[in-house]
């Protein structure tokens, strides 16, 4: 089973599970799709897109629940990102849970 991730503040965390949906952060919504990745990404998204951020959740998601709607695209340096093109089901996520600051201001990832 092929797992992908999503960072996204606590805030917008909880207003998914709220609202039953979530519609996308900012970027996703300019970009057309949720912006996800996978376990040999999601370190380098935290670093690159989330340094200094105190205030996030690490959602674990089974790649093959999300269907048709999520598509493997290149990206970053050519490599394959999960793109979501729906609404991601909060119900859907394996797990949620906050992320730790490194002292570098990275959230640390550990899978």
């Amino acid at each position: 089973m092929r797992r992908v991730y999503k960072i996204l503040t606590a805030g917008e965390w909880a207003l998914a599970r709220a609202n039953g949906r979530f519609e996308g952060s900012a970027v996703d919504l300019t970009d057309g799709y949720i912006h996800l990745s996978d376990a040999a990404q999601v370190q380098e998204t935290a670093r690159l897109h989330f340094r200094g951020r105190a205030d996030l959740v690490l959602v674990t998601l089974d790649a093959e629940a999300l269907g048709q709607a999520l598509k493997w695209e290149r990206s970053r340096a050519g490599a394959l990102f999960p793109h979501l093109y729906a609404a991601l089901d909060p119900a859907l996520a394996r797990e949620a849970r906050p992320l730790a600051l490194g002292a570098d201001g990275v959230p640390v990832i550990v899978l």
